[in-house]
């Protein structure tokens, strides 16, 4: 009895974290992730005190190994990288090989948390649930202040410059997080549709409504309206465009692997696509959204210019890396202008891998990530539980998301987005493990 209170205080401070992550400038600042790494440690110490006293696993299961593998083999490049023992092998920047490395080795803990204690149902959702409110609670923020004109926000004095950001300074973490925590209330909202054929009575209609409006449901399409105004004035185009497109194409993926779909899948999805997307974006600001599409440039993109001039760099580094977290460090040698704005990252987490720690580890994470997706549309094909059929399905469209939002931005470097990506990795291996840990007890 004692052993599962403790798992649930753990559980507890899981959530916190999860739900703190975003708030300090996205964790984006030195100080804002050390505190992070902080947290995440000193839940992890109480991870290993509870399993010395039951005698529960300290470290992963096998059936994590898909994802944990992966990325403790990134860190152990990091760290041959940083040592600089092998001849071909060395970061030019070791200090920022080190930040990447220490990030690196606190998420590695964060994951096997989330893997072990995320073992009932009722934990998966509580966990999503906090995902849900995060996204809220940014959207609301965030929207407030730019529909109020606020210059610069309450909290550490970001520049709103006319665009929702709620507590990132930059405005595509902001829209590329509300995209994540979207797609988990997708797919939360779809494990609660009724596999059954509407009726369409009269009495039968007016009870479902009733019972709607007493439901969690209600609450969690307000929570969704919410986050969809936050993506929409954050005037984010790839930021919208991927989550609207990883909604069409995984709901696709859907009519075909999705076992018993519920019968309200298309009209959830044509509600999303249409009625929120042309309802609510003309009342809050889509026409400037659509005039950022119209009067975007190859000319005037910087970003373009940034991705270009950074190939050189590949062409040198793309078998061993020049070292995690070393971007910029080697950037200006091959810059060949001063850029309007300031560039820091290759707005493409793909190049910016690949320049950093070689194009081979780059495809090992890449394939990691497919693997992820795969798993995630089996778990849709064979799952007998509701919850894991939608939170699949929320976990499938995240990973398309983040490979489409990607291509033209450097969201995996901001700790709390990177952090909230990786918590849904582990629910989906954590739901895909779920279906042979089922057979092993039977």
């Amino acid at each position: 009895m004692l052993q599962l209170k403790f798992g649930s205080i753990i559980f507890a401070l899981l959530c916190v974290v999860l739900l703190w992550a975003p708030i300090p400038v996205g964790s984006n600042r030195p100080w804002a992730w050390s505190l992070l790494e902080l947290m995440i440690g000193v839940v992890f110490l109480l991870h290993l005190a509870n399993s010395c006293r039951s005698m529960g696993p300290a470290l992963w299961h096998r059936w994590f190994w898909p994802l944990l593998l992966p990325i403790l083999l990134l860190q152990l490049y990091l760290l041959l990288q940083m040592s600089g023992y092998l001849p071909f092998l060395h970061s030019i920047d070791p200090k920022q090989t080190e930040i990447m490395l220490i990030k690196g080795l606190f998420f590695l803990m964060w994951i096997q948390l989330v893997c072990i204690y995320t073992n009932t149902a009722f934990r998966l959702r509580m966990l999503v649930l906090m995902m849900v409110l995060s996204g809220f609670v940014q959207a609301f923020y965030g929207s407030v202040l730019n529909l109020a004109e606020v210059a610069n926000s309450p909290l550490f004095a970001v520049n709103e410059a006319g665009r929702a950001r709620g507590s990132f300074v930059y405005q595509n973490h902001f829209a590329n997080y509300l995209a994540l925590c979207l797609a988990m209330a997708l797919g939360l909202l779809l494990s609660e549709l009724s596999s059954q054929p509407p009726q369409w009575r009269f009495k039968a209609m007016l009870r479902d409504f009733v019972t709607s409006l007493l439901s969690s449901k209600l609450m969690l399409r307000l929570a969704i309206i919410v986050m969809v105004i936050g993506l929409v004035l954050s005037r984010s185009r790839m930021g919208n465009a991927a989550f609207f497109s990883s909604l069409a194409l995984v709901s696709l993926l859907a009519l075909f692997f999705y076992k018993r779909p519920p019968a309200l899948l298309k009209p959830l999805v044509i509600s999303i696509l249409l009625l929120d997307m042309l309802i609510i974006g003309s009342m809050f600001g889509l026409e400037k959204l659509q005039q950022r599409f119209v009067e975007t440039s190859f000319a005037s993109e910087a970003r373009d210019e940034v991705v270009i001039d950074s190939l050189p760099i590949l062409q040198q580094y793309g078998w061993q890396g020049s070292g995690g977290g070393t971007f910029y460090t080697v950037f200006p040698a091959y810059q060949p202008k001063v850029y309007s704005g300031f560039y820091d990252h290759a707005h493409n987490d793909y190049l910016q891998f690949a320049i950093e720690v070689g194009i081979p580890m780059t495809l090992l994470l890449g394939l990691m990530l497919l693997w992820s997706l795969w798993q995630n549309l089996q778990v849709m094909r064979t799952s007998d539980h509701k919850l894991h059929r939608g939170l699949a399905f929320g976990c499938a469209m995240a990973t398309v998301h983040m490979l489409i939002h990607c291509t033209v931005d450097f969201n995996l470097q901001a700790p709390a987005t990177a952090m909230l990506y990786l918590t849904i990795l582990a629910i989906g291996q954590r739901l895909y493990s779920m279906r042979f840990e089922k057979v092993r007890r039977n």
